[in-house]
């Protein structure tokens, strides 16, 4: 199992290791979370992904489910978030929830938004990613090996969560993304901190040529830090790295991109893993919203 630290550690570590890139386990109060050095260290952002450690669910969702349509009791999936929300210190009914379908499509987050997805009905579907500039707002993005991405423009005060599984990779929602935030708030790219959360590593996630020719249609990025090839038209894929590069050529700075080392397939004991249990389980999520 991999270390936990209590949220004092965690701060600590950040705090003195300022080169530190990597994500941390911590526990507080049962409840297990990964928080990120590079946000931890900012005054205006508070963000993490759960695990599976502290949630009250039972059966293939236990405990920290975090989706209320994988047939998880409701009521069990609301205090999960009522959990991981008072950890954090923000309301969980101001958070707002994704509906993911592995599209290219980001949600501008507004007052009306506020609680669609856990308090309130979602008026929307097809979401992959959520921005807001809204201080309090909850985004809630959810992952079961996909890869997690988190922003957060510490000038403007603007943040923003995707999801990137394969097809959200192909299509860059990375830079769709920080394009977004460019476009509708004034970003300037080189204020904004890239977050990459556990997801699947390269070690697990096997993929076929329909996959990697998809991925070929990427444009200037270097395939061969992505790609083993196995032979029989198989191949291990980086999506971490995938989509590093990707946040690279979207303007995103080398040292503002913080990269996981913590694969949610490798440590199916902590993280759901729709590939460890051939898809049943829960579901993690990542919540990131401005203090």
């Amino acid at each position: 199992m991999q270390k936990f630290y209590s949220n004092k550690e965690a701060e600590e570590i950040a705090f003195k290791n300022r080169d530190n890139n990597y994500d941390i386990l911590t526990l507080n109060n049962g409840v297990g979370l990964v928080k990120f050095p590079a946000f931890l260290r900012e005054d205006g952002v508070v963000a993490a992904m759960t695990t599976r450690i502290g949630g009250v669910s039972k059966g293939r969702y236990a405990t920290m489910n975090m989706s209320f349509s994988n047939g998880d009791k409701e009521e069990n999936v609301l205090q999960n978030y009522k959990t991981v929300c008072k950890e954090l210190n923000i309301d969980y009914k101001k958070l707002v929830l994704s509906h993911q379908t592995h599209t290219t499509n980001i949600r501008t987050v507004t007052q009306n938004d506020i609680g669609k997805g856990i308090v309130q009905k979602r008026d929307y579907e097809n979401v992959d990613g959520l921005i807001t500039d809204i201080k309090g707002v909850g985004l809630v993005t959810q992952f079961a090996d996909c890869i997690p991405l988190l922003f957060y423009d510490r000038v403007k005060k603007v943040i923003a969560a995707s999801h990137a599984g394969w097809r959200g990779t192909v299509w860059e929602i990375g830079l769709k993304t920080v394009n977004k935030m460019v476009l509708e708030f004034g970003c300037n790219k080189k204020d904004i901190l890239a977050v990459i959360a556990p997801g699947i590593c390269k070690d697990c996630y096997e993929v076929d040529d329909k996959v990697v020719n998809e991925l070929k249609k990427i444009k200037d990025i270097d395939f061969s830090l992505m790609l083993k090839e196995k032979g029989n038209g198989k191949y291990q894929l980086d999506l971490c790295e995938c989509n590093r590069q990707i946040l690279l050529k979207a303007g995103v700075l080398k040292e503002n991109i913080f990269v996981t080392n913590h694969c949610t397939n490798c440590n199916s004991n902590i993280f759901h893993s729709h590939r460890a249990t051939l898809g049943s389980r829960g579901n993690l999520a990542t919540v990131i919203a401005l203090k």
